[in-house]
């Protein structure tokens, strides 16, 4: 499942609690990442899942359960 990777990929690269991190978790209020930490986690989730997030398609991504949809 694409959610419990993300998780993973999220809490090993940025430090942060497992307990911190729900579908719903908005990656800008929540975690505090801004554009350079979401483009890190984007190639990051581009080399695990071997696909590509285009710029048009991370703009439509604001929670860890919207990567998670995008990437099913």
């Amino acid at each position: 499942m694409p959610y419990e990777k993300i998780k993973q990929i999220i809490c090993e690269e940025f430090e942060i609690d497992e307990d911190e991190i729900t579908p719903d978790t908005h990656l800008a209020y929540d975690l505090g990442f801004d554009e350079l930490d979401i483009a890190d986690l984007c190639m990051s989730l581009e080399d695990a899942f071997e696909r590509e997030i285009s710029d048009e398609d991370l703009e439509g991504i604001e929670t860890v359960g919207d990567f998670a949809k995008h990437l099913e």
